[in-house]
């Protein structure tokens, strides 16, 4: 390794705003005891702010230390695509017509099993909704999932237990619930095209693992908090009026555009344009968009596209000394501290790689895509949608690693010895 002096920096950068993304529950308890400055420290609190700021912090040294046209020239460089898509399907998914039709298919689901409400309801929400998401994609099975355990399990239940528990068997069932297909996870979108991995390729190397996967972490979940989730009311009450089914039709329309068209953010961003107009002309049959919610996200990913830039030096070459083993349990670990995506990019670099590698590889990055809040993609967004629910309105990342670690297990062990 011989790292430029902007490399390293970028590496101090990155390990500060790593160790700023474990400390968000301090600023928000400083937030409530020091009230003079409440404003700066809800700020820093802010998970999705971290990685924002950290990589302006980043971008300033550049102009500092480089100067101006290499500091462009790194922005430019980057690729945002993955930033602005989660931002459109977050906000499209999350409409009042998408989760009045989505919460109805929960509802009947749940009703059809001979179930009390609230296990059915936990389980269908944790089992259903993640595999889905390797039609409709991962962010929006996220924004899906969150949006409806908010609205019903969060909103009931006393236990901060269960919160933490059913938050880390949400954020591993979705990070390896898209593997059934190759489009919808953010770590295979990376690899699927540079490998050849298609549709059957996905559905019979992961799509069998990670549904015995998610059936094994839902089921566990039910059966550890029965007496909790039994105690809770009917969760299957119908929902208000829902609105005229062209209305909900077109939205499905929208939401499959902006999914087909991934990875053309022209494409995407123009529909998503036309989205919100539509949505304004027909008022009456919305609900206010989570625009703030999204556009934070928007910015967490960004600011992590633009920091993770620097760190290929360190982890290319810590990641190829590892043989197919070392990578898969190498993988699932460096997910925690790092996007899963990025991982699985600089593996699609490298030339050469045997097939076991190569799974071996996308297997762990995913496995370990529910451990902390930047370990996956749409983590943030379900972070964003489900804090409030949370002591101080904040997420604690040693409760959400705990609370993920027996689940990411499960996922390993299905995805190591099936």
């Amino acid at each position: 390794m011989n790292p430029t002096t902007i490399e390293l920096i970028g590496a101090v950068v990155f390990a500060t705003a790593l160790i700023h993304t474990f400390s968000t529950k301090f600023f928000e308890h400083l937030a409530h005891t020091r009230p003079r400055h409440a404003g700066l420290w809800h700020l820093l609190g802010e998970v999705e702010v971290v990685f924002g700021f950290w990589a302006f912090v980043l971008v300033l040294a550049m102009f500092a230390v480089e100067g101006k046209p290499s500091a462009i020239h790194y922005l430019d460089t980057r690729n945002f695509t993955e930033s602005l898509f989660v931002f459109a399907i977050m906000v499209a998914a999350a409409s009042k017509p998408i989760l009045q039709a989505a919460g109805w298919i929960t509802r009947t689901l749940t009703r059809l099993l001979p179930l009390p409400s609230g296990w059915a309801f936990a389980f269908v929400v944790l089992t259903v909704v993640p595999l889905m998401g390797s039609f409709i994609t991962e962010p929006a099975a996220m924004t899906l999932a969150a949006l409806l355990l908010r609205e019903g399990l969060y909103q009931h239940a006393d236990s901060t237990r269960l919160k933490y528990a059913t938050l880390g068997v949400l954020f591993v069932n979705i990070s390896i619930g898209g593997t059934l297909t190759p489009y919808a996870a953010p770590p295979v979108l990376m690899v699927a095209s540079a490998w050849g991995w298609n549709l059957q390729y996905m559905f019979f190397n992961f799509g069998d693992k990670a549904a015995l996967a998610i059936l094994i972490n839902a089921i566990g979940l039910v059966a550890v908090f029965h007496r909790e989730l039994r105690a809770l009311p009917n969760l299957t009450r119908p929902a208000e009026a829902a609105p005229p089914l062209l209305v909900t039709l077109i939205h499905l329309v929208f939401l499959a555009g902006i999914v087909v068209f991934a990875h053309h953010p022209a494409v995407f961003m123009g529909l998503f344009m036309f989205f919100l107009g539509f949505t304004a002309a027909y008022e009456r049959y919305q609900s206010p968009l989570i625009l703030r919610e999204g556009l934070l996200v928007a910015f967490f990913l960004a600011g992590l596209v633009v920091l993770g830039g620097q760190q290929q030096w360190w982890l290319e070459p810590l990641l190829m000394k590892m043989d197919e083993t070392a990578v898969f349990f190498g993988a699932t670990a460096l997910t925690a501290i790092t996007d899963n995506a990025a991982l699985t990019y600089l593996g699609s670099l490298v030339p050469g790689l045997s097939e076991g590698f190569k799974y071996a590889l996308v297997a762990g990055a995913v496995t370990g895509g529910g451990l902390t809040i930047i370990a996956n993609a749409p983590n943030p967004a379900g972070a964003a949608i489900l804090k409030s629910q949370f002591e101080d309105a904040s997420i604690h990342a040693g409760g959400l690693f705990l609370a993920a670690l027996l689940p990411t297990c499960v996922a390993l062990t299905c995805f190591k010895l099936l």
